[in-house]
């Protein structure tokens, strides 16, 4: 381990080569800096060298912080005289169960997360470690968790197909149409209108709007289809779905949108479905 310090601390200065063999030696400010470019793993194996440098606090709250950056544990750690390095090894313990299908229990058993649809919402929201399969399951169950989730999410000022896609991204699209779907852009049309009221689109629009969009997305990305809608249909069949309330510009916008972006809905899983 000192060794590979000593070539990471080795930079060439007028053809001589400084070496700092011990990050103890270092002012403490310096040497955590360098000990933050480590992973969790990394880490561990340099608090055998350096035990207390590597067992900072500040450096293992940061690496909870950046991989879950949200956890009920956070707020009573201090008081709990709780080590933010066994926050993370329980963490992580957690998201491995959580992905193998084992869903909430570890994270709520150990006090990790509070039993509570705001707190698991806010969980789920900031982190990227849950699998999507394993947090579809979880929302398909919990309406509650879905509905909080949502709420989450900011589409101010965004242009609907690509605050569907911001939606998907986050809630991974379901493998084939169905009732979790329906759902889905239900609970996304009542979001989109809070967070653009001034776009004069009401709610049952929009959720119109979504599927006509996922139903071009289909017909312009899928090869099965040798036909493609054309503009003028596509304006055509959506404002007759939403009874002409769409300005003809505005419709030709969002097929212009799925022509030159791609899917707004594609499932990680199955790719567009």
């Amino acid at each position: 381990m000192g060794q590979f310090f000593d070539r990471q601390m080795a930079e060439p200065t007028n053809k001589q080569v400084t070496k700092i063999s011990d990050l103890s030696q270092l002012p403490p400010e310096l040497a955590l800096q360098i000990l933050k470019n480590l992973n969790a793993t990394d880490l561990c194996l340099a608090a055998c060298v350096w035990q207390t440098l590597a067992n900072d606090e500040i450096l293992w709250l940061g690496l909870c912080k950046s991989n879950w950056a949200h956890a009920s544990i956070y707020r009573r750690a201090r008081d709990e005289g709780i080590s933010f390095r066994k926050i993370y090894l329980q963490l992580d313990e957690g998201t491995l169960r959580f992905n193998a299908g084992q869903g909430l229990h570890y994270f709520i058993e150990n006090r990790l997360i509070d039993d509570t649809c705001a707190e698991i919402a806010q969980f789920v929201h900031n982190t990227r470690k849950l699998h999507a399969t394993e947090r579809r399951k979880l929302l398909q169950t919990r309406r509650d968790i879905l509905e909080r989730l949502i709420e989450l999410q900011s589409y101010e000022n965004q242009f609907l197909p690509n605050a569907l896609r911001q939606f998907f991204a986050k809630l991974d699209a379901p493998e084939e149409r169905n009732e979790y779907l329906s759902i889905l852009i239900e609970n996304f049309s009542k979001r989109f209108h809070e967070c653009n009221k001034d776009l004069g689109l009401s709610t049952e629009t929009i959720y119109v709007l979504c599927f006509s969009l996922i139903l071009l997305s289909i017909d312009l990305t899928s090869p099965h289809v040798k036909n493609k809608m054309s503009k003028r249909e596509f304006i055509r069949n959506t404002r007759r779905a939403i009874n002409g309330t769409l300005s003809d510009e505005l419709a030709g916008h969002l097929y212009d949108n799925i022509y030159l972006i791609g899917h707004v809905a594609r499932s990680r899983a199955s790719g567009a479905y």
